[in-house]
C-alpha cells in the first residue's frame, strides 16, 4: 500500500506540469481511490485472481493495454510481473523506463560491518527519474495537495463535528521490528487524551489489530477506534481532515503525506535514510531509535529482518518525546 501511495505525489506534480499528457495507472482495484481527482489520470484494474492471473493472464493484460494505444510504459514497481509487461512493450518498439530501487546502496546502508550511513535518494526522486527518462522531467519542489474531503454521514457519526484538533494514530506495521511497543504507545495515547482539545482516531485493520486498538482506546471519550467501522475510501476522507498523523514506517504514513497532512513517524529496524520517509515531511518529523545504543541500525530496508538483541531498539524513543513533538505541532 505504501509503495502505491508514494506514486501519488509524483503523479500529481506530473499532471500539473504536463496537463496535455494522459496517464493510465495499472494497479489492483483496492487502490483506485488514491488516484481519484487527479486530472488526466485513468485507472486500469489489474485482475490478479482471474483475467490477469499467471503467465497467460499477463499476456492478456498486455493485449488489454495495447488497446489503450499507449505511447510509453513507466514501470514504477520493477517486479517480475511489471518487468514482463515492460519487456513486451519494449519488444514492439514502445518507450519504456523502470525505477532503480538502489539495492546496492541500500545493502551498504543496512549491513552490520562497513556500513555506509548516509541518506539515499527518496522513492519520490526515483519515480520522478523514470518519467525523466521518458522525456518528462518533474519538479517536486513546490507540491500541491488536494483539499480536505467532505465526510459522509456514517463517518461523521463516528467523528462528530470537528471542534477539536484531530490526531490520527496508526500503531501497526507489516513487521514487528517496525512497531512501537504497545505499552509505550498506550502512554502516548493516555497523555494526549488528557487534553480535551484533542480528538484521537486509531487506525488499523483485521480482527487482532481492532482488539488491540480497543484496548489502547480504553473507552476514553476523545479516543475513537476507526478500524473496521468505515470503508477504505471513507478512511481516506477522514485522514485528509486530520491535523497530524502519528505512524510507524508504514503505508499510513504515505497515505497521510500524499493528502498533505503533517506526519510524525517512528522508526525501529528501518531508517528514513533508505528513502522511504513520507513525502514533503522534514527529517525532524522522523523519530529514530538510538544508534549509539544500537549501532547496527538500520538493520533492514523493509523491516523483514530482525537482529538478535535489537528487539527493544524502539524503546529508546521515549513517549514524552513523541507527545512533545505532536503537541508542538498542534500549537
Amino acid at each position: 500500500m505504501g509503495d502505491v501511495a508514494m506514486t501519488v505525489p509524483v503523479l500529481r506534480a506530473f499532471v500539473a506540469q504536463y496537463p496535455k499528457i494522459k496517464i493510465t495507472i495499472i494497479s489492483v482495484p483496492f487502490f483506485k481511490p488514491f488516484f481519484e481527482g487527479l486530472p488526466n489520470v485513468s485507472f486500469f484494474a489489474f485482475d490478479s485472481k482471474k483475467r490477469h492471473k499467471g503467465v497467460v493472464g499477463l499476456f492478456r493484460l498486455f493485449q488489454d493495454l495495447k488497446e489503450l494505444n499507449i505511447d510509453a510504459f513507466a514501470d514504477l514497481h520493477n517486479v517480475l510481473r511489471s518487468k514482463f509487461i515492460r519487456t513486451l512493450f519494449k519488444s514492439i518498439g514502445h518507450l519504456t523506463a523502470f525505477v532503480d530501487k538502489g539495492r546496492i546502496e541500500k545493502t551498504a546502508l543496512i549491513r552490520a560491518e562497513y556500513k555506509i550511513f548516509r541518506p539515499l535518494a527518496t522513492m519520490f526522486e526515483r519515480h520522478a527519474k523514470v518519467f525523466e527518462e521518458l522525456g518528462f522531467p518533474i519538479d517536486l519542489s513546490n507540491p500541491t495537495f488536494p483539499p480536505k474531503q467532505n465526510l459522509d454521514s456514517k463517518t461523521l457519526a463516528l467523528t462528530g463535528e470537528k471542534n477539536q484538533k484531530w490526531i490520527g494514530i496508526a500503531p501497526f506495521a507489516q513487521y514487528d521490528s517496525k512497531v512501537y511497543p504497545l505499552d509505550l504507545m498506550q502512554e502516548v495515547i493516555e497523555k494526549l487524551s488528557e487534553n480535551l482539545a484533542y480528538k484521537i482516531f486509531l487506525f488499523g485493520g483485521g480482527k487482532e489489530e481492532i482488539e488491540r486498538l480497543d484496548s489502547l482506546s480504553n473507552q476514553r471519550e476523545n479516543v475513537v477506534t476507526i478500524a473496521g467501522k468505515i470503508n477504505f475510501k471513507q478512511e481516506l476522507q477522514l485522514i485528509s481532515n486530520l491535523d497530524i498523523m502519528l505512524t510507524m514506517d508504514s503505508g499510513n504514513a504515505h497515505i497521510a503525506a500524499m493528502l498533505g497532512v503533517k506526519v510524525i513517524t517512528l522508526w525501529g529496524a528501518t531508517h528514513p535514510f533508505a528513502g522511504f520517509s513520507p513525502f514533503n515531511q522534514p527529517i525532524e518529523n522522523a523519530l529514530v531509535s538510538d544508534r549509539n545504543l544500537f549501532p547496527k541500525l538500520p538493520t533492514s530496508v523493509y523491516g523483514n529482518k530482525e537482529v538478535e538483541g535489537y528487539e527493544s531498539a524502539m524503546r529508546t524513543i521515549l513517549p514524552k518525546t513523541v507527545v512533545d513533538k505532536i503537541t508542538i505541532y498542534l500549537k
